[in-house]
């Protein structure tokens, strides 16, 4: 039961303050396009109550932790409404530039706690495995929300930069058919194809922590808190 709750807190935690990022930043760029109805709903902050799906973000990752169920959770989609944009940009842009804004956040958000970690290392911080299980985890959450809302498959945020990419015939029947491939995203779940993305998560991994300088330092830290 204690190793299930240390499992989930750090787990769970990281996960659902890194939703809420990605949400508010759906939100805020709506708001600087013009768009207010996130903001009117309430859906403008970081508060992460405001955008928590019981079932989404906190059930099923907390089934997920304690069975061997696929790791996958959701929060509440901000709403936005593409009308209202500035017309500076056309609907199809804006709607792609609020889109690209949540998994942007999530490497922005990751390079944070990177940037921790490296600050721990250069100070010599001697913290627990578990304190280094939370760090990690921030870390690898955002990389993996980041690469997996870029999947080009609705309702996730790279369908819309894909419909930006697409003549606007093709994007509008993608965007009408979006909610049947919903039940395409699950399958790839349940069927574990989307542990492919493991292999960019872990690119881009190796990636930072070249540019971090700390390559070393964080992958020892790696295995001790998830190697045994």
């Amino acid at each position: 039961m204690d190793d299930f709750f240390v499992k989930a807190v750090s787990i769970l935690v990281p996960m659902i303050l890194s939703l809420t990022v990605h949400e508010f930043a759906h939100a805020q760029s709506a708001r600087w396009l013009g768009d207010r109805t996130a903001e009117s709903m309430g859906r403008l902050t970081l508060n992460p109550i405001a955008h928590i799906d019981i079932f989404g973000t906190i059930l099923l990752p907390l089934i997920s932790i304690g069975t061997s169920l696929p790791f996958f959770g959701w929060a509440k989609p901000v709403p936005t409404n593409p009308t209202l944009y500035t017309r500076k940009v056309t609907m199809k842009t804006g709607y792609m530039l609020v889109s690209i804004a949540g998994p942007i956040s999530n490497i922005l958000f990751g390079l944070l706690f990177m940037t921790i970690l490296k600050l721990m290392f250069v100070f010599n911080l001697q913290l627990s495995p578990q304190i280094y299980g939370i760090i990690l985890s921030f870390i690898l959450i955002n990389i993996g929300l980041a690469f997996f809302n870029l999947l080009p498959i609705p309702p996730l945020d790279g369908s819309k930069i894909l419909m930006w990419l697409l003549p606007d015939h093709i994007a509008n029947k993608l965007e009408e058919n979006g909610r049947y491939f919903f039940f395409i995203l699950i399958a790839l779940l349940f069927l574990g194809w989307l542990k492919y993305l493991a292999y960019p998560i872990w690119y881009t991994l190796t990636f930072l922590t070249d540019i971090f300088q700390m390559k070393a330092e964080f992958f020892a830290i790696f295995m001790k808190v998830y190697g045994g």
